[in-house]
């Protein structure tokens, strides 16, 4: 993604980050909260870590269609996360989101990744079947019952 996208790419991204956390039953104090620990852990300077990968996805008309975000969990690790990945609406179900996943796998290996892992929310079930198609496998399950 060229640098003078990023700052309004990364404002978008924390705030639709906020909404599903508090979509998922944080508070939005929590979902701030959250929000500025990945600021200040992923992107110190308003810049990813030099080892972190931010790219437009773009379609066989270099429109840019959506983004992927990866990189190692903990500075030089080998456990590699796709941090989020993203395909505008009016572009979904054309295979974008899985080409970009599968080139992300490619260049974490390249990196010396020893395996690529990453969060989805419950409701999101679309991306679920997506990232089991692909191979990834439950690793963990948290669960919630609301009691307003």
């Amino acid at each position: 993604m060229p640098a003078t996208r990023l700052p309004a790419w990364l404002e978008r991204t924390m705030a639709e980050y906020v909404a599903s956390r508090m979509r998922a039953g944080e508070t939005r104090e929590q979902a701030e909260a959250n929000k500025q620990k990945s600021l200040d852990q992923w992107f110190p300077d308003e810049a990813p870590l030099p080892d972190h990968f931010v790219w437009d996805l773009v379609d066989d008309e270099d429109t840019v269609v959506g983004f992927l975000w990866i990189g190692p969990f903990s500075p030089g690790g080998t456990e590699w996360w796709v941090f989020n990945v993203e395909v505008d609406d009016s572009h979904r179900r054309r295979g974008h989101a899985r080409r970009a996943l599968e080139a992300g796998q490619r260049v974490a290996r390249e990196h010396g990744a020893t395996s690529i892992g990453l969060n989805v929310f419950g409701y999101n079930t679309g991306a679920q079947d997506l990232y089991a198609s692909l191979g990834y496998r439950v690793t963990a399950t948290q669960m919630q019952l609301p009691l307003d």
